[in-house]
C-alpha cells in the first residue's frame, strides 16, 4: 500500500495560487496519454483508406471527427462528405467542413474551413440565431448550417477569407 500512496503523490501536480492549492495530476495525466496515443497512431500511420462496401466504384469520401473541450463535457463533431443512410453509406457531393463557434461577449466568431474554393464563391446567410455557409467551387463544394449561441445583428457580418480559412465575426443583439 505504502507504494501505492508514493505513485499517487508523485502523479498529483499542485499549483499554489495564493488563495488554496488546485491539483492538476488527473488532467495532465489524461491529457499525456492522450498525446501519447495519438502519437502511437502517426507513427504506424494509421489512415483509413479503401473502398466502402455500397459505394459506387471511385467514389471519394471524407469524414472526420473534431473533438472539443474547454470545461466540461467534450464535444464531438463530424465532417466531410460521407453520410450514413438507412440504405446504406453515401458520398455526397458537398462537404460539411470543420467549424468553430466562439462567444466573445458583444460578438460571436465563426471559423469555418473551407480549402479548395474562391472567396467569391461561398455564400453567408444569417436568419435570427442560425448561420448558413455555402460553397460551390469548381472542385469542392461546401455547405453548414449553425445554430449560434444568441441572436446577431445580420448587418454587422464582417468576414475575411484567407488561405482556406473563413472568419465570421457577428455582433450580437441585445
Amino acid at each position: 500500500m505504502a507504494k501505492k500512496s508514493e505513485k499517487n503523490e508523485e502523479d498529483r501536480i499542485e499549483i499554489n495560487f495564493g488563495q488554496g492549492k488546485i491539483s492538476f495530476g488527473g488532467l495532465f495525466k489524461g491529457m499525456g496519454n492522450l498525446i501519447d496515443l495519438a502519437s502511437r497512431l502517426s507513427e504506424q500511420e494509421i489512415n483509413k483508406e479503401g473502398e466502402v462496401a455500397g459505394l459506387p466504384r471511385g467514389a471519394k469520401g471524407i469524414y472526420g471527427l473534431s473533438v472539443r473541450s474547454l470545461a466540461g463535457k467534450p464535444i464531438v463533431e463530424t465532417f466531410g462528405n460521407l453520410k450514413e443512410t438507412v440504405r446504406g453509406p453515401v458520398v455526397e457531393e458537398v462537404r460539411e467542413p470543420m467549424v468553430d463557434i466562439f462567444d466573445e461577449g458583444d460578438n460571436i466568431l465563426v471559423i469555418a474551413e473551407l480549402p479548395g474554393v474562391s472567396e467569391d464563391d461561398i455564400k453567408i446567410e444569417v436568419v435570427g440565431d442560425v448561420l448558413k455557409i455555402d460553397s460551390a467551387g469548381t472542385e469542392r463544394k461546401y455547405a453548414k448550417e449553425m445554430l449560434l449561441p444568441s441572436k446577431v445583428k445580420t448587418d454587422s457580418l464582417k468576414n475575411t477569407y484567407k488561405n482556406g480559412i473563413l472568419e465570421i465575426t457577428l455582433e450580437k443583439e441585445r
